[in-house]
């Protein structure tokens, strides 16, 4: 599939419009350690105040989330369960509230690199289709962290490649969403129908549905 470059405008949509764009896009990220390539293969859109409530902008703009509410085309990076850091792509015009999670991708370049990351000092042989299935997954593999809160995807040590065409994808109820955010009636987790590397489907046990 052929990638580009895209303009920065892409993103002032709703998420819910670029999400499913972002599927077999490539993002990469150079360190000193060397360069990660992911392909993403499942995402999952959020919207802002009031509008939804899986989202972490419902209740309005906080410190957390910030950068939710900041110019387009920037990484939302926060802390969950006290351990794993997520990332999510900022859209929509600045000031208001929109992102697409990345939850699961492929490592298409720096495998070993992503393999050394995911295995730190355990010794544990990984499958390539795990190295960055997961969103927390994702972050170790491409070297990213709470300080890339913020950061401009359209610069270094970032670029994101989008593809030319849209690939076939699938939807439904987003992953370990509590309450009505995690229902039938928000079936905005999108992945590449049939990809190995998409993370399975956990539902919340306080999920609506």
């Amino acid at each position: 599939m052929t990638l580009y470059r895209p303009e920065r405008d892409i993103f002032l949509a709703s998420s819910l419009e670029v999400a499913p764009r972002l599927l077999g896009a490539v993002l990469r990220h150079e360190t000193p350690e060397g360069t990660v390539g992911l392909r993403i293969t499942e995402v999952e859109a959020y919207i802002g105040d009031g509008l939804d409530p899986g989202s972490h902008a419902f209740r309005g703009r906080t410190r957390r989330n910030a950068v939710m509410y900041g110019p387009p085309g920037h990484l939302y990076a926060y802390f969950t369960y006290g351990m794993h850091v997520c990332a999510n792509i900022v859209c929509s015009p600045e000031g208001e509230a929109s992102a697409v999670l990345l939850r699961a991708a492929e490592v298409v370049e720096g495998v070993d690199l992503a393999e050394l990351r995911r295995i730190g000092t355990s010794g544990r042989t990984i499958p390539h289709r795990d190295l960055a299935r997961g969103p927390a997954r994702l972050v170790v593999a491409a070297g990213m962290s709470l300080a890339d809160d913020g950061a401009d995807l359209f610069l270094p040590p970032f670029e994101l490649l989008l593809p030319t065409e849209q690939a076939e994808f699938s939807t439904g109820p987003r992953t370990g969403v509590s309450g009505a955010g995690g229902g039938a009636a928000y079936p905005w987790r999108y992945w590449l129908t049939g990809d190995p590397t998409v993370s399975p489907y956990k539902r919340h046990p306080r999920s609506d549905d």
